[in-house]
């Protein structure tokens, strides 16, 4: 049997385990570092809980180790807002103990030390999502997603930095400062969930739990070299996401979804199984196996440019050098845009959306003006338009976003996942000017981009709510890590993670940045 084939059996006997408890996702067979030769600092959570479960390593042993880990990293990088470590410590504690009773069902992530970031409401820790107005906020009830990595036994050991509301794509606020780059200190890790990629990539904990709408998930994933999901739309409630209360608990978005970060494509699946499902207690939820046994069954199409945003040359190297590598492997790579759908139309449409849903941030002021550019045929700025736009006008653009969907939907039946950048340069020097459409970023051949160009590669996904995973596939010529972004079909998130995994036994997963590499 080969790899690429052993791992696509391993993957599938662990989706397949979506009810069970830790213990039962197919490690038995797994091709891992024994328990014995686990790394606590750059192990996988997957290699984590099997140690865990074989009592190679205890809840409290690996909790400081990490901890100490952060005591001596952490200060150059500015990864976390909050550190949680009396109450962690004790929490491992008490999870060393109910696994010596036994007797009992384990979480899937019993004891695992993990990171939250810090947009999720968590009770009893202050929850600032990176605002001033927020910095002494202690919510006395958890977000959906804090409460189901609790009760999957998993132990929150801090809350990550974001930018302010989580409103940028790089991690920098008045509350917390700015986060660093473990790759080039001089740049950003991405934003929105920048401190938890750099926790990630730098071993300060297994699992972060994010949020992305405009790539704050797979842009840091990107800039880091760690592994990023944005799941399909709904598939993981968003209760408790940036505001309080009762905002929190009415506030719905058709474009922002919670989802996790990891060193591996496995322990994407191992997250998501604890986070996803539906908050009805009438339903029930499993993880679809990946369309495929085995890599090169898949047919998958591709675009890794487009003038509409054209990507820097030495990521779109990298990003060629990891298809010819599936292509080699007995892929079927398809190059094209599915019928119907475009790069600069979902942008659009995702601008008016943003808009749309973001219009009660705006200020009374602002408003006024935009209300006046539009008055006067002054602007055609799609975001404006959103922000401007009546109910009825909404509705409309609502509808060809589900259309945008149907789309993809129909490109599916003849493909099982599509390719694409995550983003059109490799992580950018801090700058953190205000207002943002002050900012330009600069390719490795000297081409100036406008600021906005962030959300470009992002948005088709988003827009039309389909998984998207990004994985890490090389670096530039400068160094820095680049990922490519899977996109799949909708509700099949085990498509994308499953082409991740095939991705990295052919061309590397992550790797340790060197200055952090002990």
């Amino acid at each position: 049997m080969n790899k690429v084939n052993h791992g696509r059996r391993t993957f599938l006997q662990m989706t397949a385990g979506a009810a069970a408890s830790a213990p039962l996702f197919g490690l038995a067979g797994r091709a891992l570092a024994r328990p014995s030769d686990f790394d606590p600092s750059f192990g996988t959570a997957t290699e984590a809980m099997a140690a865990l479960e074989r009592r190679r390593i205890s809840s409290r042993e690996l909790m400081a180790h990490v901890f100490a880990r952060i005591a001596r990293i952490n200060p150059s990088l500015n990864a976390f807002v909050t550190l949680l470590e009396e109450q962690a410590m004790l929490a491992a504690a008490a999870a060393d103990e109910a696994r010596m009773r036994g007797g009992r069902a384990l979480g899937r992530l019993h004891g695992l030390p993990v990171l939250m970031k810090d947009v999720f409401m968590t009770a009893g820790v202050r929850t600032t999502s990176g605002s001033l107005q927020y910095k002494d906020y202690v919510p006395t009830e958890d977000a959906a997603v804090v409460a189901r990595m609790k009760r999957a036994g998993a132990i929150i050991i801090g809350k990550t930095n974001t930018p302010e509301l989580a409103l940028d794509w790089q991690t920098f606020n008045e509350v917390a400062g700015q986060t660093n780059n473990p790759w080039d200190l001089t740049r950003t890790p991405g934003g929105s969930t920048g401190g938890g990629a750099a926790a990630l990539a730098t071993g300060m904990g297994f699992l972060e739990t994010g949020s992305d709408m405009g790539g704050s998930l797979r842009t840091p994933a990107h800039f880091t070299g760690v592994y990023g999901h944005k799941p399909s739309l709904d598939l993981v409630p968003t209760f408790g996401h940036i505001m309080p209360p009762p905002t929190s608990q009415l506030w719905t978005n058709p474009l922002v979804v919670m989802g996790p970060l990891a060193r591996s494509a496995d322990d994407l699946a191992l997250s998501l199984l604890a986070i996803a499902g539906p908050e009805q207690a009438a339903l029930r939820w499993t993880l679809p196996a990946p369309r495929k046994t085995r890599l090169s069954e898949y047919r998958i199409g591709c675009m890794l440019d487009d003038p509409f945003c054209a990507v820097d040359p030495e990521v779109k190297e990298v990003l060629q050098q990891a298809v010819d590598a599936l292509r080699g492997a007995g892929v079927q790579v398809v190059e094209g845009w599915p019928e119907g759908v475009s790069l600069p139309a979902s942008f659009d449409l995702y601008l008016f959306m943003a808009g749309g849903l973001q219009g009660n941030a705006v200020s009374p002021e602002q408003r006024a003006q935009f209300n006046e550019l539009v008055r006067q045929g002054n602007t055609q700025d799609p975001y404006i338009l959103g922000v401007t736009a009546s109910h009825y006008e909404y509705t409309l653009k609502d509808q060809q976003r589900l259309i945008q969907r149907a789309r993809w939907q129909h490109y599916f039946r003849s493909f099982d996942a599509f390719l694409c950048p995550v983003h059109f340069i490799p992580a950018f020097p801090h700058d953190h000017r205000l207002p943002r459409n002050t900012r330009s970023l600069v390719t490795s051949d000297g081409s100036t981009r406008a600021y906005n160009e962030n959300m470009k590669w992002v948005s088709p996904a988003t827009l039309a709510g389909l998984p998207a995973t990004a994985a890490p596939v090389g670096f530039t010529r400068r160094g820095l890590p680049v990922g490519i972004q899977i996109i799949g079909p909708y509700y099949e998130d085990g498509t994308p993670i499953d082409v991740a995994r095939g991705l990295t036994e052919l061309v590397g997963g992550f790797a340790r940045p060197p200055a952090y590499a002990n």
